[in-house]
């Protein structure tokens, strides 16, 4: 044990070194964080229906990763693990934000959810108060968390975030105080890709009666998914994740000749469900509705990633950019739209399903390219990488949860990690090595799953390793004791999640 920390801690020095003599300047760095993609969406990961070019080519040019956790199977608890590093049970965020919609919304969403005469397919709300009082309640990334632009700031980077933002929910509260200089976003977990009126000879609407967040997903833009830029509210009359990209671009045009950091969040792709005719017509295999228009979105999502990188190499950026491609949780089962496959559930659920995602990097002056990286690890992994390669010293008084990986992408022998811990309220995962426990305290159930021999987590092991169960019951009590605080606010919503024929609760 000693003398692998102290490999680990002589590698971690050595590609402190390593980076900043490969490159006379500090990499510009791009943080790619797309919205519900699931493990099997793009064509690398397996998908047939799909051509993803330019993202498999981040994995062709640097790393693809094929075991990528992320700390939540939802949106914006997930995503302030990755702006700050931390487990974000180290400070309270374990819960969705409580979004403001259009106020037509309300009556639509208790009308809809509590209309239904028998057991809906695939997903229903217990407890739709998605409306809790901000006055007791503030929903927001605290403001005492260091986000990767704040580092990088120190660092003389100028610092971008483009699209989804989803950390903040506060009226008074803007990405430039949390250290983007400049944002053009919408502060929600949704929007809508084109605004009314849509050009239905241009664009495919795809309604989903059965998915969560159907209601609020077709609202006329406001609140929470009213688009900004800075602090002011404008009009987006573009594909938005056209639109996005093209803001990111501007945003390497403006500082090309200077050390930069973009966030770039697409929201693609989440429902609602809208694509491009000419989008639609290229998915020629697929004769479920559903799932070519979301298959023609993954195509544009694509295509967009590809505008970015084409203007990377036409600066000559390529080679010293470092860039990062995730999804913030599994594929959303929900929609009818996307399964998984190979892995067992989706978004909203602790099975691999909800919390194995999509993962690469590319950085061509400072790692080999042509990697498949096997072994586990973390969506916090990215702020610690950012950390060592920018020079940025991570600040003191706080733990941070991940590791730099770039040497471990050239010393295959040794783990990044062994364990991983999830937690949303009463559903709750830890891993183990190859060994997960899931537990669901509403529903009463345990599940223990070798993933190594079982990926798709179809053997509960939990009768037959009672000695393993406790292990990891009490491992994960442990971390919950000494590293985790009470959430700062409630959940808004339970839904009722289904899987493979069972029901699963979930706090979200």
């Amino acid at each position: 044990m000693i003398k692998q920390y102290l490999l680990t801690a002589f590698l971690f020095f050595c590609c402190n070194v390593s980076a900043f003599a490969q490159t006379k300047t500090p990499p510009n760095i791009i943080l790619i964080l797309v919205d519900d993609l699931g493990y099997g969406d793009l064509a690398c990961y397996g998908n047939k229906a799909v051509r993803t070019p330019h993202i498999n080519s981040l994995g062709i040019q640097g790393a693809r990763f094929t075991q990528a956790y992320v700390t939540s199977p939802i949106c914006a608890p997930s995503r302030m693990g990755i702006i700050t590093g931390r487990y974000q049970q180290r400070f309270g965020a374990e819960f969705m934000l409580y979004d403001k919609f259009h106020p037509s919304v309300k009556k639509k969403i208790s009308n809809h959810f509590f209309s239904f005469k028998k057991k809906p397919v695939g997903i229903a709300t217990l407890k739709p108060d998605f409306f809790l009082d901000r006055s007791v309640y503030v929903t927001d990334l605290p403001e005492s968390e260091i986000t990767i632009a704040e580092m990088l700031k120190q660092q003389g980077y100028a610092t971008g975030y483009v699209g989804k933002w989803n950390l903040t929910s506060s009226p008074t509260v803007f990405p430039d105080m949390h250290g983007f200089d400049y944002a053009y976003y919408f502060d929600g977990a949704l929007s809508r890709y084109v605004d009314d009126p849509v050009d239905t000879s241009r664009y495919i609407n795809m309604r989903l009666p059965w998915a969560f967040s159907e209601i609020p997903a077709w609202a006329p833009r406001h609140g929470s998914t009213a688009i900004k830029e800075g602090r002011t509210i404008v009009k987006d009359s573009g594909y938005l994740t056209f639109s996005l990209a093209g803001k990111g671009i501007d945003f390497i045009e403006r500082n090309k000749t200077k050390p930069f950091f973009l966030t770039l969040s697409f929201n693609a792709p989440h429902d609602p469900f809208q694509v491009p005719k000419t989008y639609y017509n290229r998915i020629q295999n697929e004769t479920d509705p559903v799932k070519r228009v979301y298959s023609g979105m993954i195509e544009a999502l694509d295509d967009a990633v590809g505008t970015v990188l084409k203007k990377l190499d036409q600066e000559g950026l390529t080679d010293n950019c470092l860039i990062f491609f995730t999804s913030d949780n599994g594929g959303a089962t929900y929609t009818r739209a996307t399964d998984n496959a190979p892995l067992r559930g989706g978004k909203a659920t602790h099975f691999d399903g909800g919390i194995l995602v999509p993962f690469f990097i590319k950085y061509p002056s400072g790692l080999p390219a042509k990697q498949t990286y096997h072994h586990p690890v973390s969506s916090l992994d990215i702020f610690a990488t950012i950390a060592a390669v920018s020079g940025a010293a991570l600040a003191a008084d706080r733990t941070y949860d991940g590791v730099n990986l770039l040497p471990y992408l050239t010393h295959d022998s040794i783990l990044p990690h062994q364990d991983f811990f999830w937690r949303s309220g009463y559903s709750k995962a830890f891993r183990r090595g190859d060994w997960k426990l899931y537990v669901n305290e509403k529903n009463k159930f345990t599940y223990l799953f070798n993933i190594a021999t079982d990926r798709e987590e179809k053997h509960n092991r939990a009768a037959q390793h009672p000695d393993k169960v406790k292990e990891l019951q009490h491992a994960l009590e442990d971390w919950e004791q000494k590293n985790s605080v009470p959430p700062l606010w409630p959940s808004a919503a339970d839904v009722l999640i289904e899987v493979n024929g069972k029901w699963f609760r979930f706090p979200s």
